[in-house]
């Protein structure tokens, strides 16, 4: 078989899509990163791969080895929401994604790439990912508008992929996030104060039709994230690819940050404590309050597996990698 490339693969998303693939058999991955953080490093920990190489010459390597590549995941981007330099998130999240784009048009190599739910900004357009509507969406941003302008330029082009996928993920959790530091899931967040302190800082509500840590989000597993990106690889490879276009990746269903929250307490055997506190200023206008993936075009492609619960998720998380002794093993 082929080579299974996965850019950002040193990463949260990339390295469990790596360990993925190994356990369904594919361990001819080429690796592509920045190399040069030791917790992303340690993300990679006993996974199986052919090559590693560095993003800076990746597209060079693909044009050149482009005959043994198979598929492209293409995960790599600055996800950090708070950079406020656009230079660094379009040569990063724009620029680099259409090099991949053209290599992989003229080169015919299936291509599924990361864009994001932060592209819907507050939601005023809803959350569906029809794409007649994605011109309309308006992302809070630089990060959501770096991802929102790729996403229109893949919908402009007349040439494309044999078979292309952008994936607008939701809110993911999982393992082989640390690195992530303040842009980490709020699981993890919420796990460290309360193993920490015993209790968990949540926001308050500063609108009356929501009660304090009420305020809802479609979070999503890092398992059902994963799942999806083998659905994709397995119906190309078996010729029943799915139609070429952007999905949603999310659960479908918002739940409350009370919700996420409490079976954590539960893993640690702790009683629910919770300090609500303002949302600061400077973003209270901008807060989202709900977001809830549309993912009927998801269903309509064919993926009928179920997603797990929110509680199952987060104690999956909890009690099989957060409260291991060496969480890499």
């Amino acid at each position: 078989m082929k080579q299974i490339v996965i850019t950002g693969a040193a990463g949260f998303i990339g390295s469990n899509l790596a360990r993925s693939l190994n356990a369904k058999g594919h361990n001819r991955l080429v690796v592509v990163d920045k190399f040069n953080d030791p917790l992303k490093q340690q993300n990679l920990a006993g996974a199986v791969f052919s090559e590693e190489i560095d993003r800076d010459n990746f597209a060079e390597w693909l044009e050149s080895n482009h005959q043994d590549v198979s598929f492209v995941f293409h995960l790599g981007a600055r996800t950090d929401t708070t950079e406020f330099n656009f230079e660094v998130l379009k040569k990063l999240n724009l620029d680099y994604s259409k090099t991949l784009w053209d290599i992989c048009t003229v080169r015919h190599i299936p291509l599924v790439y990361a864009s994001s739910a932060a592209t819907y900004g507050m939601g005023e357009n809803g959350f569906s990912d029809d794409h007649a509507l994605i011109p309309q969406l308006k992302p809070l941003n630089p990060y959501g508008l770096s991802k929102q302008m790729f996403d229109l330029f893949v919908l402009e082009q007349k040439n494309t992929p044999p078979f292309w996928a952008g994936l607008k993920f939701f809110n993911v959790f999982g393992p082989y996030e640390f690195h992530k530091g303040r842009m980490a899931s709020v699981v993890l967040h919420a796990w460290e104060q309360i193993s920490k302190t015993g209790k968990v800082k949540l926001f308050k509500s500063h609108r009356p039709e929501y009660k304090d840590g009420e305020q809802m989000r479609d979070f999503i597993y890092i398992d059902e994230v994963t799942d999806i990106c083998l659905f994709l690889l397995n119906r190309y490879l078996e010729h029943t690819a799915v139609p070429s276009a952007i999905y949603n990746v999310g659960s479908g269903k918002a739940n409350t940050f009370k919700q996420l929250v409490e079976p954590i307490f539960s893993a640690l055997n702790l009683p629910i404590q919770i300090e609500y506190i303002p949302i600061p200023e400077d973003v209270r206008e901008k807060y989202q309050y709900f977001t809830e993936a549309r993912i009927e075009r998801l269903r309509a492609a064919g993926y009928r597996n179920a997603f797990t619960t929110l509680e199952a998720g987060v104690l999956d998380y909890v009690r099989e990698y957060l409260l291991r002794d060496d969480p890499y093993r």
